[in-house]
């Protein structure tokens, strides 16, 4: 997911939209004074696993073009050796690459994991050459799947789900790429690595928590950000959309989202003590889209008049999903985020007629994982259908791929640190979803307190789906989890240039949850400097 989603939905160059995590971070230590020798290592299977096979190419590094869909660029990498090797597990015919690039000087003694993007595992190659470039050793694997929109591998022969590639897509995978990429480093250094860190946003912040959740020993730092946890809810979840403007006929235009989006930005602004472009605290805007029927907006020299079936529209998306008697199910798209990313529509026909155009991830999700129905009609998804996949989708994969587990103690205990930041305009994944699940674990380990000494949430205004990761805003996550887990020094805030509304850039101090941001009454709104952290109810 990450900006490819952003991607998709606004038609920005793919090859600006891919994640390069941040990694500014001085080395601890130099290469070891003996040269490093491009060598296949001698690899030891994971438990479950068989090698197929271990190759060692050296790499000249320079320019790196990222591979599929997300494309990217990286300039002036060093030189390094890539050790490839490829698992593969009894019975499930799978063929599982972990790849590792090792610098072949200037190496700081870490040890980075990457994680993917949608439905891709791993990384495509631009954040392994960026962490690279900074002097990591950085692993990241396959699982033995596709590219970030490929679900190819979803269903067997016989239509049926194929439970071993989602296993290695869930969890298996990254686990074995830690334990592989180590080894690997062992053998080519000839030495372990000081610290191991995980990094990752969208599905590479679920593989984070996953790592955190289920195996607690294998990195000693996981920047996780805008985690896709509680895959089995939050993907049917983000369909809604979709079954809203179905069911109820009614398709307002991109123009149409936009005036209801810049609205209830307009009349939230003001919340933190200045009008800065940012909504401070979207879960607490109560705009109310009724408040714009029968305003006038212009799109493509077309005036139109906003309806009230326009409103009943937006106001049960930013809502979110309910059942028919109006339980609800998960929470809706944030307020200040873009609505036509998940409301998306196909271009008039010949009659000006358009539908819905679904993201491919949630309705792939729901055609192949939960229905099991290539040929699934969404249109004609029904509200009481709806509840159906969504319960369905609960009761089948939450053990597999939810990643909701809120006992973190392993974690705690083995010394782990893990840092996480999500856009309060995350158009794809619903901020509020990570915002319980932290709740979850303060309720499960103690409060808040004891859970700050070893989890951090930071929420990022106006910020959309990894938009820190360097084109709509920038926070280095890396540096502030590498001073945690090395120096002690918790953060207490996470430094972070912000995009607000009007387009201009803005400096930020995110704070840690559940602290919030409060304008002090002068200075620059523009300015970290002008703004303190405080207490929820000084809000």
């Amino acid at each position: 997911m990450k900006r490819l989603l952003t991607v998709l939905a606004a038609g920005v160059p793919l090859a600006a939209a891919v994640w390069i995590p941040s990694a500014s971070a001085q080395p601890r230590s130099t290469s070891a004074a003996a040269p490093v020798t491009c060598s296949t290592p001698s690899v030891q299977a994971p438990s479950g696993a068989r090698v197929e096979s271990v190759t060692a190419v050296r790499r000249a590094g320079g320019t790196i073009n990222g591979t599929g869909i997300l494309q990217g660029t990286v300039t002036d990498v060093p030189a390094f050796c890539e050790v490839t090797v490829t698992l593969t597990h009894p019975g499930v015919g799978d063929h599982a690459k972990v790849q590792t690039w090792l610098p072949l000087t200037g190496w700081n003694g870490r040890f980075q994991g990457l994680g993917g993007s949608a439905y891709l595992a791993g990384d495509n190659g631009v954040g392994m050459s960026a962490a690279v470039k900074n002097g990591y050793a950085a692993t990241t694997t396959d699982a033995g799947v596709g590219d970030a929109l490929d679900t190819s591998w979803a269903l067997d022969s016989a239509g049926q789900v194929d439970t071993g590639l989602l296993t290695n897509f869930a969890s298996r995978s990254q686990h074995e790429a830690a334990v592989v990429g180590k080894e690997v480093v062992d053998g080519i250094y000839g030495r372990h690595a000081a610290y191991s860190y995980f990094t990752g946003c969208s599905t590479g912040g679920r593989q984070g928590y996953m790592e955190a959740q289920r195996y607690p020993d294998d990195y000693d730092g996981i920047l996780a950000d805008a985690p896709a946890i509680n895959w089995d809810e939050f993907e049917v979840a983000t369909l809604w959309p979709q079954v809203v403007m179905n069911n109820e006929k009614t398709y307002p235009t991109p123009c149409e989202f936009n005036a209801f989006t810049a609205a209830a930005v307009k009349a939230c602004d003001p919340r933190d003590g200045v009008t800065d472009g940012l909504v401070n605290d979207p879960a607490r805007c109560d705009f109310d889209p009724r408040r714009l029927i029968g305003t006038k907006v212009v799109c493509d020299g077309k005036e139109l008049t906003i309806t009230a079936a326009d409103a009943a529209v937006v106001r049960k998306i930013w809502d979110g999903p309910r059942t028919t008697s109006g339980t609800k199910l998960w929470p809706g798209v944030p307020v200040g985020a873009d609505l036509t990313a998940l409301a998306g529509l196909t271009p008039p026909d010949a009659n000006g007629n358009v539908a819905g155009a679904p993201f491919p991830v949630p309705a792939d999700w729901v055609r192949l994982w939960v229905a099991k129905d290539p040929s699934l009609d969404l249109p004609k998804i029904t509200y009481s259908r709806f509840t159906q996949l969504f319960q369905q989708s609960e009761a089948e994969y939450d053990k597999a791929i939810g990643t909701d587990d809120p006992d973190l103690s392993a974690f705690a205990k083995s010394g782990g640190k893990l840092l996480t930041w999500h856009g309060q305009a995350d158009q794809y994944i619903p901020t509020q979803g990570t915002v319980d699940y932290r709740k979850q674990v303060e309720r499960e380990m103690g409060g808040s307190k004891q859970v700050d000494d070893f989890y951090r949430l930071f929420l990022a205004p106006g910020t959309n789906h990894c938009g820190l990761n360097g084109t709509d805003g920038s926070s280095d996550g890396l540096t502030a989890l590498t001073a945690w887990v090395e120096h002690g020094k918790a953060p207490r805030i996470l430094p972070a240039t912000l995009i607000n509304s009007s387009g201009q850039q803005v400096t930020r101090d995110l704070c840690s949850y559940p602290q919030v941001s409060r304008y002090q009454g002068h200075g620059d709104p523009s300015l970290a400097s002008s703004f303190r952290c405080v207490s929820p109810h000084r809000n």
